[in-house]
């Protein structure tokens, strides 16, 4: 036993020898842990699960990191068919004991089979679905939705005794009694268990009782057998034959009174309950079906949902916007900057979203980087030449688009800003020719266009008043 404040070995001594803490109520508080451990262990091993997962639970409240103790009750949980209570037990061990623990090969086992441990999650829906069928009076959908549970989850205990429930409810003991063995198989001393099992034994002699009960009067004897009532002289007595003859005719009166009083309605009754049953039946699986179709249609719309996520991811990559797009831009715009056209490299590589940049790996931003620094400067003075080649020579709509290239590219040159807005001037646009002018004067004050743009302003902004 460790030290809790220094982690040293504990001694004989009601104190540590290593840091002198009082370990004295430390040492009562793990030995009642480790003692309720070794008791739960004694009540598995003879498959008193309830009793052992009492004793394991009282372990860990003494002592949490009682990862034995733990690692038992999730083992117990599993046995009685409690997979997410037993899963639940085995992930706590792992955080406090990550390395050399055994969980680790509980929680392999379960998790190798996703398809098992799905079905197991869908079994405790059911077992809930039977327990709302219950509360509403629907016992018969209980029965079906509990039979489904048991056939894919056998060891799920309250699964049994709610079954068994409904079979001493509805007095089928037979059915009782098979799945309160089986229950008890699994955990055998289980309360809830031997209380119905008690409840059992107590049905069946009630039945026995009524079977054999007998009425005496002065002359007959009435008991029961079964549902059917008999009645006998209490002694014989023999006839004349006038008697003979009159009891014959009574019996025939009798006997006619009896099928037409008894035997008909009886009948009409028997045809009429077997055609409400069957009916019943037909609706139950009605109801069983409607449920399923339900959760076919909740299972599709899932799936509807989970296509048009993916649609959405494929929409992503592909498409003029997509990343594949991008990608082969990119590329493109490579290959025409190795070749030296880095106006038409430009062109193509303005084409790539900055969505798609932002979102990309680093080694797609990094060549991003690169080839567009590289190419929009030297594609910014092309278009430059361009555009002032034109303006010299009075094409001046050409200047505009080669001018107006450029400055996009390079926000820092002030020429091909300038001689944009003089191209805009002498087209008489005077709106954006006043945009631009303004821009010089704003962003390069102190260059030798500046001054000038400041005049154009002022004369473009009375013209422009002038024309409102």
């Amino acid at each position: 036993m460790k030290c809790y404040h220094c982690g040293a070995t504990l001694s004989e001594k009601e104190f540590c020898t290593s840091c002198g803490a009082d370990v004295k109520v430390y040492k009562k508080i793990m030995y009642l842990s480790n003692r309720y451990y070794n008791e739960g262990l004694e009540k598995a091993m003879v498959r008193d699960l309830s009793g052992a997962a009492l004793c394991l639970k009282q372990s860990l409240k003494y002592n949490k990191k009682n990862i034995q103790a733990r690692n038992l009750l999730g083992l117990v949980y599993y046995e009685m068919g409690e997979i997410v209570a037993a899963l639940s037990e085995w992930v706590i061990s792992k955080n406090m004991k990550s390395k050399k623990n055994i969980v680790d090969d509980y929680i392999k086992a379960v998790q190798s089979n996703p398809a098992k441990l799905e079905e197991i999650n869908q079994s405790i829906k059911k077992y809930n679905l039977a327990l709302n069928y219950c509360k509403q009076g629907s016992i018969d959908l209980a029965v079906i939705q509990l039979k489904k549970v048991l056939l894919v989850n056998p060891k799920l205990i309250k699964a049994r005794q709610l079954l068994a429930l409904i079979y001493l409810r509805n007095h089928e003991y037979t059915l009782a009694g098979r799945e309160l063995k089986k229950a008890e198989e699994i955990d055998s001393n289980n309360t809830l268990t031997l209380k119905f099992l008690r409840e059992l034994e107590i049905g069946k002699g009630k039945k026995a009782v009524a079977a054999s009960e007998v009425q005496t009067t002065k002359d007959t004897k009435t008991y029961k057998v079964g549902n059917d009532t008999v009645i006998q002289p209490k002694e014989y007595k023999e006839n004349t034959g006038i008697s003979t003859v009159i009891n014959i005719l009574i019996g025939l009166v009798l006997g006619a009174a009896l099928i037409w009083f008894v035997v008909v309605p009886a009948r009409s009754s028997l045809i009429k309950n077997e055609a409400d049953t069957e009916i019943k039946q037909y609706s139950e699986q009605v109801a069983v079906k409607n449920s399923e179709i339900e959760d076919l249609k909740t299972d599709l719309t899932d799936l509807e949902s989970k296509n048009k996520d993916l649609q959405k991811q494929i929409d992503s990559y592909e498409g003029d916007s997509g990343v594949l797009t991008a990608y082969d831009n990119l590329l493109a715009a490579s290959v025409l900057y190795i070749d030296g056209k880095s106006t038409e490299a430009a062109d193509v590589i303005s084409e790539i979203p900055a969505r798609v940049v932002n979102d990309a790996r680093n080694g797609f931003q990094t060549m991003y980087e690169k080839i567009n620094g590289e190419v929009m400067t030297k594609a910014a003075k092309e278009f430059y030449q361009t555009g002032y080649a034109a303006y010299s020579s009075g094409n001046y709509e050409v200047a505009v688009e080669n001018l107006k290239k450029a400055y996009d590219m390079d926000k820092t040159d002030v020429n091909a800003v300038y001689y944009l807005a003089r191209s805009y001037e002498k087209l008489e646009d005077n709106e954006k020719a006043l945009t631009y002018f303004k821009e010089v004067t704003e962003k390069f004050p102190g260059t030798r266009y500046a001054a000038d743009s400041a005049v154009k302003v002022e004369k473009l902004s009375e013209t422009t008043e002038e024309t409102q």
